[in-house]
This record gives structure tokens, C-alpha cells and sequence, in this order.
């Protein structure tokens, strides 16, 4: 890519200014604010866009900072840029209502859509992300972000697989991390349901047991009134054979009158008179008292009308009473037979309950299988970076060794974007450094990870970079840049880097802001 054209139409203190870039080194010089650092934040507002943040924070957003001065109204720029061996013209309007942007190839006039990533695939997927952390570096921001590791890995992923973009190993790892989030939080619903369950389960269990230990009680006491009952009719029975045996016992018998009769006329036949009639009468008298004392026995054991009443209607009542508790016997039987099955249904459950669920199975099998290929693609990730590392930090160092005029001329860059120095006889962090020295290696690491991360060489965009680089490595610094990149626009306030080109003969156009 080669930016042609700069043109602020109306964006910040600029009114329809146009500027058009060469390649090779292109030198925008200014006093502070004169407004580099607006040209530089147009580009990347044609670029990607310029969002409006709300509430209190819209009033620090680059889209508020850089309204337009004048007539802030109309807010809009054009960039002409080649790519793909072709002119392109990206229009854009930042206006608050409206904000839209129109792009088409000005050789053939094809229009394309940025809302659908035209633009992007023309940047060869470059973002605002790795615009930011590679071609474009800003005042003070020479360091770049953690999100530059983690393009550096994607791009090992894309290159091993051969198809460079399609493959976000960040995102990745991220569904592969919620992937697994969420299947644990299914299993752990999955778990407290069937705790909760069981729980329930465990209590009906409870309250049918207990309802079969008080039918068992009842069903207990109504066997034994019946037993009771059953032994008091067989005592009523000998009772009545006993009262029956008592009253024959004591009945005068028929021989017993015949003697009597006998014995008080015997008398009359044997004693004379008048002393027989005395003596059968004495006789007769006795017989009465004997058959007197044998009667009131037998009277003593009638029984009344109302005992003769109550006799009769008993037996019906008894046997009434008796088939009621014969009814509730069954039951009393047919529902602690109920509660027994429901019973040995909840001990079914119960049991299966403790058993594994295959639904938690599944799950199980699939979280494993989610952290195998967590685990195989950070080992695949580990293995590539390993191989990209060597690569990256091999030209990271041959940049820094040209920066530095050879005096570091190895260095190691970790996943993590961390930076060690290696010397003879130590290595070095780079936090252990001088500032200058810093921003040479952080600058070097810029270019290298653009070489490897796209296809397409862009612009390298720098806003006061060279404030703490020396005269000698400011030299080596630009003479790199002149020999090895196509299109490096330098924002600067200060003369020494036109100064410096003079002086090596090194070509470049000047635009004064």
C-alpha cells in the first residue's frame, strides 16, 4: 500500500488542505501544534473510522477532539491510496448524523463497500489494533500494547495452515475457554437438580415410611380387638353352657316328688291316729322346705326381661360392630399394600439416582474433550510461535544491530512481547537500558512484526519517533529506513533529521504543516 493523497477537507484546524506523498521518506515538519499530530490522526480516522463515545466520555474521543474549527458541521477528508497495483479513493464524513464512507478503484470506477470489508481485504487485514502496534506509531507511544503477542501467535497458527486470516487463535482459544464454561455450568445445574431430586425423593421415601408404620400399628390394633373379641365370645359361650349346667344341677327332679309324696302318706297308712295326720303334716312341711331351698337357687339364675332383651339384640350389634372392623382391616391392608409399592418405587429411584447420568456423562466426555483441544492447540500455538520467534527475533535483531551500529546484535522476544538483550556474557532486560535504546528496539520490533504479519508493505508512520535517539543512531536509523522501506512519512518539530539526509545525500520530499 502507498498513501497518494491527503485530503482535510474540513477536520480540525485544516480546511480543505491537500497533500500529496511520494515515496521513499516524506518529512512533515512543524512547530508544536501546528497540527501534526491532526494529520496523523486523519489517517487513521480514513482508515478505520472514528468512533463517538457517549455520556462524558465523548468529550476527550478523537472524533470530538478534532471537529472541524471552523463549521464543524461539515466534517469530512479523502485519501487516495495504490494497493494491489491499483488507485483507490476512500471518502469518509465523521459528521454525527450521517457518518458514512464511499470507496471505488479510480482506474476502472468499481465501487466497493467498507460496511462489508472491501476496505479491509484492500489492508490485506490490518486493523486498528495492529495499525496502532506496527506501521503507525504515535508521540510517546513507541511501546506496543499485549495485543500484538497475540496477532504474533495467530499468525503462526494462519501460517501453518496456509491460509493466512482465517484462523483467530485468540478468539479461538476464547469460544474454546466459554465452550468449557459452559459446559461446567450444565453440569453443575445438571448436579443440582438431581440433588434436589433425591432430596425430594429422600423425604417422600420418609413420609410413606412413616404412613406404612402407622397403617402396620393399625392394622396391629384392629387384630387384636378382633382376637379379643373373638376369645370374648368363646367365654360367653361357656359361661351360658356353665349357667345351663348350674340350673339343671339345682331342678327338682321328678323321683324327688314321687318320694316325697310317698313319704307324706306313709303315715297316714302306718301311724294311728290322730298322730298320723301329725306326722304327714310334719313330713309334708319338710318336703316344702327342701323344695323351697332348691327353688330359690333356680330363681336366683332367671334372668330379667330387660338381661333376656339385651341378650337378643347383642349378638346383632356384636356382629355388626365385627364387620366393621373386618372392613377396615382390608383396608387398612389394601393401603399399606399401596404404600409398600409406592415405597419400593421411590427405593427404585432413589437407586437410579445414584447411578451416573449419562446426560452429566456426555457433558463430562465433552468437557474433556474441549480441554484436549485447548490443550493441543496451546501446544500447537507453542511449537509455531517457537518457529515464528526465531524468525521474528533473527530480523528484530538484524534491525536493531543496523539501529545500534552493531552493538547489540542478538535479542529475544517472548509470547508475552517482553524483550531481553543477549550480550556475550549476560542477558540484559530492556528495562535496563537507555530510553533511546528502548525505543530503537521497540521501533525495530514494530517493522519486523509487520513484515510478518502481512503480505502487503505499508506506509511506516511516524510522529515525533527520534526525540531521545543520538545523532549517530538517528543516522544509522534513517539510512535504514531509506534503503529498506518504500513509503516512511516522518512527523516531526525539529530540523536535525532534514539535516541528517542533507548530509548522507539521502532523498526525501518536505511538506511544511
Amino acid at each position: 500500500m502507498r498513501i497518494r493523497e491527503i485530503w482535510m477537507k474540513n477536520f480540525g484546524r485544516f480546511a480543505d488542505r491537500r497533500i500529496t506523498v511520494n515515496d521513499g521518506i516524506q518529512l512533515f515538519y512543524g512547530e508544536n501544534e501546528a497540527g501534526k499530530s491532526t494529520i496523523h490522526t486523519f489517517l487513521k480516522g480514513m482508515l478505520f473510522g472514528m468512533e463517538r463515545k457517549r455520556g462524558r466520555a465523548s468529550a476527550t474521543d478523537e472524533s470530538h477532539l478534532y471537529e472541524p474549527w471552523e463549521n464543524p458541521n461539515y466534517y469530512a477528508g479523502v485519501l487516495r491510496f495504490e494497493a494491489g497495483g491499483k488507485t483507490f479513493c476512500l471518502q469518509r464524513s465523521f459528521e454525527k448524523t450521517g457518518r458514512k464512507a464511499e470507496l471505488f478503484c479510480e482506474e476502472d470506477g468499481e465501487e466497493f463497500s467498507v460496511e462489508n470489508g472491501d476496505l479491509e481485504m484492500l489492508l490485506d487485514g490490518l486493523t486498528a489494533s495492529g495499525y496502532e502496534n506496527t506501521i503507525s506509531c504515535g508521540q510517546l507511544k513507541v511501546t506496543p500494547d499485549a495485543s500484538l503477542g497475540t496477532e504474533l501467535r495467530n499468525y503462526a497458527t494462519n501460517a501453518c495452515a496456509q491460509d493466512k486470516g482465517d484462523i483467530d487463535l485468540g478468539a479461538a482459544f476464547a469460544r474454546l475457554k466459554e465452550r468449557k464454561k459452559d459446559i461446567e455450568r450444565r453440569i453443575k445445574i445438571r448436579l443440582e437438580e438431581r440433588q434436589k431430586k433425591q432430596e425430594i425423593t429422600e423425604q417422600e421415601a420418609s413420609y410413606v415410611w412413616t404412613d406404612i408404620h402407622k397403617y402396620i400399628e393399625e392394622k396391629n390394633r384392629i387384630s387384636e380387638e378382633l382376637a379379643l373379641r373373638e376369645m370374648g365370645k368363646q367365654k360367653n359361650k361357656k359361661d351360658s353352657l356353665a349357667y345351663t349346667e348350674e340350673v339343671s344341677k339345682w331342678r327338682i327332679h321328678p323321683m324327688e316328688l314321687i318320694v316325697f309324696v310317698l313319704l307324706i302318706i306313709s303315715p297316714l297308712f302306718i301311724v294311728s291316729k290322730p298322730w298320723n295326720y301329725l306326722m304327714a303334716i310334719i313330713i309334708f312341711l319338710c318336703c316344702l322346705i327342701y323344695i323351697w331351698n332348691r327353688m330359690k337357687v333356680s330363681k336366683r339364675k332367671e334372668k330379667t326381661e330387660s338381661e333376656i332383651l339385651l341378650e337378643k339384640i347383642r349378638p346383632e350389634e356384636e356382629k355388626a360392630s365385627r364387620e366393621k372392623l373386618l372392613w377396615e382391616q382390608n383396608r387398612i391392608e389394601a393401603e399399606l399394600k399401596e404404600k409398600q409399592t409406592q415405597y419400593e418405587n421411590l427405593k427404585e429411584q432413589l437407586e437410579e439416582l445414584d447411578l451416573t447420568d449419562d446426560v452429566i456423562e456426555r457433558l463430562q466426555q465433552t468437557r474433556e474433550a474441549v480441554t484436549m483441544a485447548y490443550e493441543q492447540l496451546e501446544a500447537l500455538s507453542g511449537r509455531l510461535r517457537e518457529q515464528t520467534d526465531k524468525l521474528l527475533n533473527g530480523r528484530v535483531s538484524e534491525i536493531v544491530c543496523a539501529f545500534t551500529g552493531g552493538k547489540y546484535e542478538r535479542l529475544f522476544v517472548d509470547e508475552d512481547t517482553r524483550i531481553y538483550l543477549i550480550t556475550e556474557d549476560r542477558k540484559i532486560r530492556i528495562e535496563q537500558v537507555s530510553r533511546g535504546t528502548a525505543e530503537q528496539i521497540y521501533l525495530a520490533l514494530r517493522i519486523a512484526a509487520a513484515e510478518f504479519l502481512y503480505e502487503e508493505e505499508f506506509p511506516l508512520i511516524l510522529d515525533d519517533t527520534f526525540g531521545f535517539y543520538d545523532e549517530k543512531r538517528l543516522a544509522n536509523t534513517l539510512q535504514w529506513l531509506a534503503e529498506n522501506k518504500k513509503q516512511v512519512l516522518i512527523f516531526t518539530c525539529q530540523k536535525r533529521e532534514e539535516e541528517l539526509l542533507k548530509k548522507m545525500h539521502i532523498p526525501y520530499n518536505k511538506e511544511n504543516v
